[in-house]
């Protein structure tokens, strides 16, 4: 991620303390990253269940021993409040990304990540504030929206989230509104698009599109498109999504507060228009297979962007054939 913007400059000046949840994940270890290259203070809260500590272990090995002695890592469960009391101690900002983060598996196992993904995010919303956390940045998703008919998707749009997940992003979503506005406690809520980039988990049946192909079309696995291939996502590099969570937890501007942004590149792609994309850069003349579409996708999903560059200033920098060239190039191996 570039470190050369003003935001980063301000906050290399006074060095604070971050909690990062989910810290050994996707997101989360870029998070690490990202604040330990920028001399900030971190700690991690993970319980190791979904990609154990590879990303952890290679963020070990590529940083400078002065860099990574600046993590504090603590093995624990977001639905355990003596964990989540302990990780937030002493922290001034919390990004919160602990999740099960997959439709399909909420549909199979809906109690289990209701109990993770909601009761959760009660446990680590009420640890902040009782740890008086400057303000708590959480996760959430445009699964909110559901198949809405609304293009593009605006944060005062009703909403409809279609499966368990989405309806515990929501959750979150009034969870933040009402509770931590009774305890006191600074909340935004940013609504990722289709997040995408290097360490993503490409294996399992939930993992995400771009991993997954990308994986395929190095192996010479045929590409499994679900349902016509005119499907629309929003793809967003993650590097952007790091930058969002910076911006979320640092900005001076009052009237940002207490809301919730979708973070997202701005611009719609069909799921065939990805995939010629990929060919084109990694496997020219493949061809993918179609098969049934899957219980709980939603067909078109693509984000206005302006609340998010107008209280925050928020604006994507990474293009999504740049992003994908440089996944392409990467020799850091995804692990979740």
């Amino acid at each position: 991620m570039p470190l050369h913007d003003e935001t980063h400059d301000d906050i290399r000046k006074t060095p604070q303390t971050w909690l990062v949840t989910g810290s050994a994940g996707f997101i989360g270890s870029h998070l690490v990253e990202t604040l330990l290259r920028l001399e900030q203070r971190v700690v991690g809260l993970d319980d190791l269940s979904a990609c154990g500590r590879k990303n952890l272990d290679h963020l070990n090995a590529v940083l400078p021993p002065d860099i990574w002695n600046r993590f504090m890592f603590i093995k624990g469960d977001v639905r355990d409040p003596e964990s989540c009391a302990a990780a937030c101690k002493g922290v001034d900002f919390v990004l919160h990304h602990a999740a099960i983060g997959s439709v399909p598996r909420s549909l199979e196992d809906p109690v289990n990540v209701d109990r993770v993904n909601v009761g959760g995010f009660v446990t680590m919303l009420s640890a902040a504030a009782a740890q008086g956390v400057k303000r708590f940045v959480y996760a959430s998703s445009s699964a909110v929206y559901g198949d809405s008919g609304a293009r593009p998707n605006r944060e005062d749009q009703p909403l409809a989230p279609q499966s368990p997940y989405a309806a515990g992003k929501y959750a979150n979503e009034l969870y933040a509104a009402t509770l931590g506005t009774h305890q006191g406690l600074e909340t935004i809520g940013l609504r990722y698009f289709n997040i995408y980039g290097p360490r993503q988990d490409p294996d399992g049946a939930y993992a995400a599109v771009i991993p997954k192909w990308v994986t395929s079309l190095r192996t010479g696995v045929p590409v499994t498109i679900h349902g016509d291939g005119e499907t629309i996502r929003d793809f967003c590099h993650v590097d952007d999504a790091v930058r969002a969570n910076i911006l979320a937890a640092t900005t001076r501007n009052a009237n940002a507060i207490n809301r919730v942004y979708n973070i997202a590149s701005g611009q719609k792609t069909s799921l065939n228009a990805l995939f010629a994309l990929l060919r084109e850069q990694a496997a020219p003349g493949a061809m993918p297979l179609y098969g049934p579409e899957r219980p709980g996708d939603i067909k078109i999903s693509q984000a206005a962007i302006d609340q998010a560059a107008e209280f925050l200033g928020f604006r994507p920098a990474v293009s999504l054939e740049s992003g994908l060239r440089s996944l392409l190039t990467c020799h850091e191996a995804p692990h979740g």
